[in-house]
């Protein structure tokens, strides 16, 4: 992940409502291109952090949700959905700007049911979901992880001071009341006035906020995709008006 801040939205993102496209090109006699270079979404920041999302997605499901279990399908579809969609509103930018941003704003949509999920997954549990201003948060950005495994990296050494300052869980507390059982893989495995937690739940809680950060990253990033989008298509038009403006300066030529 890159970024500057707290959401990594500098770089190439796309946000020139380009997509970060590549490809050839026909062009009328004043320079402009019937079909723009599209289908260069390997360069957006919101793919590459969506990818990221579906792989620590999938590794997150297979160690804590059931796989026989409707949640854990619908998690990892999710955040395919999002890294899917992305690429293919890239590809189809070349001759539907329509398409490209609804496209773009399912990525999106589906990167916000994804949120949802790893919410409910913390609060049912009984577990902490980090505050806006948490340290972590900007931690975990400014790590810049690129892959699964560094994110996991991440989450281990994070793993070893965690709750020592008070983190412990809500209000420091070894569950939202003390109890020591929750439904489901992951559940509390502490006595009451302990402090210290079962390192499985310590590494859940972790992984799942880390999710939800690099998620609002991916959010951010689309939202603000959309923006240039919308803007290009009101500046420039659809593939239907560079049509006509290719065939009239055609004529002219002719």
């Amino acid at each position: 992940m890159d970024g500057k801040g707290k959401d990594g939205l500098d770089g190439r993102d796309g946000l020139d409502g380009r997509n970060g496209q590549n490809g050839r090109e026909e062009r009328d006699g004043q320079g402009e291109s019937l079909i723009p270079k599209h289908g260069g979404y390997r360069k957006l920041k919101s793919f590459q952090i969506a990818q990221l999302i579906y792989d620590v997605t999938v590794r997150f499901c297979d160690r804590y949700i059931d796989k026989r279990s409707r949640t854990h399908d619908q998690m990892v579809q999710a955040a395919r959905s999002g890294v899917q969609n992305i690429a293919e509103g890239s590809v189809a930018s070349g001759t539907s700007k329509k398409m490209e941003m609804k496209l773009t704003n399912v990525a999106k949509s589906s990167l916000e049911e994804l949120r949802r999920d790893y919410e409910d997954f913390l609060r049912q549990r009984g577990l902490r979901c980090w505050d806006d201003d948490d340290p972590l948060r900007e931690a975990l950005v400014d790590r810049r992880c690129g892959s699964a495994d560094e994110v996991a990296k991440w989450v281990v050494e994070v793993a070893r001071n965690y709750g020592r300052d008070g983190r412990d869980g809500q209000d420091g507390q070894d569950g939202q009341d003390g109890r020591d059982g929750r439904d489901g893989q992951v559940g509390r495995d502490v006595k009451r006035g302990r402090g210290m937690r079962d390192k499985q739940v310590v590494y859940a809680e972790i992984s799942a906020n880390a999710v939800l950060v690099l998620i609002g990253v991916a959010v951010s990033l689309l939202s603000r995709q959309l923006d240039a989008q919308a803007a290009a298509f009101e500046r420039e038009g659809g593939f239907t008006e560079r049509l006509y403006r290719f065939r009239q300066a055609k004529r002219k030529r002719d």
